[in-house]
C-alpha cells in the first residue's frame, strides 16, 4: 500500500508544491556557522536521545533532507530543520545542504512552514502543537478556520489543541512529556479548576487510568454530592463541605459526612469490586 502523506490546506500547498524531485530547487552547501535558529520555532522541547540518534545517522549518511532556510544578510535564518542542524553540528559535519525560501522576516509562512515540517516529519508534542497554533493566532491575526486550512486539519482538531493550554502548567508537563496522552488531558478539562484539574492529573499518572477510566473519574470529581438521608438535607456548613471535597479528591470518589449532635458517620461510596479494593488498600496504607 502507498502511504499518504498528511494533507495540506491550499495555502500551504502552494508553498511546498508535491512536483517531481527534479523540479525542486537545488540544494547549497552552507557552513554550519552561517545558519541561525528559527526564531519562530514551534518545538519546544527537543529530545535529547533522540536528537543523539539523529547525529549517528548523519554522521553515517549525511544530510539526506535539505535545510529549508532564508538570507538573512551574509547568513542564513532557519525555517524548517533545525533538528538536522543541531544534529548535524553533534555530528562534526562542517557544512550541510539547505534550500532558500524567498519570504521576509516576520512572514507567517516562516511559522506555516516551519509547523508543518515538524507535522509531518516527528510530530509536535501536543501542547508545543497548541503553541504554534496560538501564535499563529495571536502573531499573525489567523482564525481558527485559516490556522486549519493552513496545516490541512479541521476546525474542531485545531480547536481541541488551543484548548489544551486552558490547563495548569504542571499538567501541561505531564501532557508534553507523554505522562498523559491528549484523551487523558481532553478529560481533565471538564473538571472546574486549575486544583482539581492537577489533582486528576495526580491520579490518572499514580494508577495508570485509561482515557475511559478517567472520564469516570472525571465525572464522579465533577458531580456534585447526591442526599444520602434526612441529615443530608440540613444545610452543611462550610467546614464539612470543605471536608468532603478534601476527602474526595483524595480518594477519587464521593464522599459525604453526616453529622449529628454527637458524632455521626462518613459515607464513601464505590462502583465496583475492584474500586473497593483500591479504597481499602488506599485507607490501610496511609495508617
Amino acid at each position: 500500500m502507498i502511504e499518504r502523506r498528511p494533507a495540506l490546506g491550499k495555502g500551504l500547498s502552494a508553498l511546498i508544491p508535491d512536483v517531481p524531485e527534479p523540479a525542486r530547487p537545488a540544494a547549497l552547501e552552507v557552513d554550519v556557522d552561517r545558519l541561525s535558529p528559527n526564531e519562530h520555532q514551534p518545538r519546544l522541547q527537543m529530545d535529547d536521545a533522540r536528537l543523539e540518534e539523529l547525529a549517528a545517522s548523519i554522521k553515517a549518511n549525511g544530510v539526506i533532507q535539505p535545510i529549508l532556510v532564508r538570507r538573512n544578510g551574509d547568513r542564513y535564518s532557519i525555517i524548517a530543520g533545525e533538528r538536522r542542524w543541531r544534529a548535524a553540528q553533534r555530528a562534526g559535519l562542517r557544512t550541510v545542504p539547505v534550500v532558500v525560501r524567498n519570504v521576509s522576516p516576520g512572514d507567517k509562512q516562516i511559522l506555516e512552514l516551519a509547523l508543518i515540517e515538524n507535522l509531518q516529519r516527528e510530530g509536535l508534542n501536543p501542547v508545543d502543537e497548541a503553541l504554534a497554533y496560538q501564535r499563529l493566532a495571536s502573531e499573525f491575526s489567523l482564525t481558527q478556520d485559516q490556522i486549519a486550512a493552513a496545516v490541512g486539519k479541521d476546525r474542531s482538531s485545531v480547536a481541541n489543541f488551543m484548548r489544551l493550554l486552558k490547563l495548569p502548567e504542571e499538567v501541561r508537563g505531564d501532557l508534553a512529556s507523554g505522562a498523559l496522552s491528549t484523551g487523558h488531558a481532553r478529560a481533565l478539562l471538564a473538571l472546574p479548576d486549575a486544583a482539581a484539574q492537577r489533582h486528576g492529573a495526580r491520579e490518572v499518572i499514580a494508577r495508570s487510568l485509561s482515557v475511559r477510566e478517567t472520564e469516570a473519574l472525571v465525572k464522579r470529581l465533577a458531580a456534585p454530592p447526591k442526599p444520602s438521608g434526612p441529615s443530608a438535607k440540613d444545610k452543611k456548613d462550610v467546614h464539612t463541605r470543605a471536608a468532603e471535597d478534601r476527602m474526595r479528591f483524595a480518594l477519587g470518589t464521593k464522599v459525604h459526612i453526616a453529622r449529628r449532635k454527637t458524632g455521626g458517620r462518613i459515607e464513601i461510596e464505590f462502583s465496583s469490586e475492584s474500586e473497593l479494593n483500591r479504597l481499602f488498600e488506599f485507607i490501610v496504607d496511609r495508617r
